[in-house]
């Protein structure tokens, strides 16, 4: 019988190892269990340290975000030697990229006002060797900035600078309604019969043109006239007063996007504030 106790105490014993041996296991595990986590986190920071392309391309003066999506989904993009169609792509700090075969970079935004006088064209270059409005803001920033929008050869008044292609986008786009307010000087009074037309429907070219405001301009004669409108239409003002039978002599925009000329003498430029910066970009 005595043998039998000692091989029942033998597989007791053995019993016993078994469980120890198990809880042993879930020990073993616990540091890896830790981490995994630790792994995976880092893996999420990197993927999300980098920059959208299409906000890269944005931010190199390109164009805006939304043209960039439609460049970089036709093949336009590439970085690191690879085309990229892909939206999402992050692009990180060592990453370089082309833009149809041309190697860009991300600047620091910059904004400049320019009080525009005449004779001066709303371009980037001209191959006629006309006066551009780029060689009156040469010197106003080192990196690229371009005219958002345009105002005529004989226009002066408020024309606004940027590598900023999303605020560009924005102020030009007819449904965020920018504020744009001329004075036009007209070749004789104004009737006020044909003052209350301009306040009316005004269709030109087919199209209906929305007036936000149009009155004589205090103690000015009537030939003096404030107009204020949202539409970005070429030469849009002086057709309105052509379609009743008026000639605009002169133009200036006074006011663009709630910026105004405020001590910022013809011909002159200045950079944007902060303030007018963020309250630009506020704008809905």
């Amino acid at each position: 019988m005595k043998p039998n106790k000692n091989s029942s105490r033998g597989r007791q014993e053995g019993k016993k190892s078994t469980p120890l041996s198990r809880k042993r296991k879930p020990l073993d595990r616990k540091p890896i269990k830790k981490t995994t986590p630790k792994t995976n986190s880092v893996s999420k920071k990197d993927e999300s340290s980098g920059i959208r392309l299409n906000k890269y391309i944005a931010n190199s003066g390109i164009c805006s975000r939304r043209e960039a999506d439609t460049y970089i989904e036709h093949g336009s993009v590439e970085v690191n030697g690879k085309l990229v169609t892909e939206m999402g792509y992050k692009v990180q700090p060592d990453d370089v990229v082309k833009f149809d075969g041309t190697s860009i970079t991300p600047e620091q935004k910059k904004y400049v006002l320019l009080n525009k006088p005449k004779n001066y064209i709303t371009t980037m270059d001209d191959d006629r060797g006309r006066k551009t409005v780029m060689d009156l803001i040469a010197n106003a920033s080192k990196e690229r900035i371009y005219p958002v929008g345009r105002l005529d050869r004989n226009t002066t008044g408020l024309l606004l600078f940027t590598n900023d292609g999303d605020l560009a986008k924005k102020l030009t786009h007819p449904k965020h309604n920018v504020r744009k307010l001329y004075h036009a000087t007209l070749d004789r009074k104004l009737d006020l019969k044909d003052l209350e037309k301009l306040r009316g429907d005004v269709v030109i070219e087919g199209r209906k043109v929305f007036i936000d405001a149009v009155s004589y301009v205090d103690g000015e004669p009537k030939s003096e006239v404030g107009i204020e409108i949202h539409s970005g239409r070429n030469r849009i003002v002086r057709k309105i007063f052509e379609h009743v039978g008026y000639k605009v002599n002169k133009l200036d925009r006074v006011i663009f996007a709630e910026l105004t000329k405020k001590n910022l003498p013809r011909g002159r430029w200045r950079e944007l504030t902060n303030l007018e910066v963020a309250n630009l970009q506020k704008m809905q």
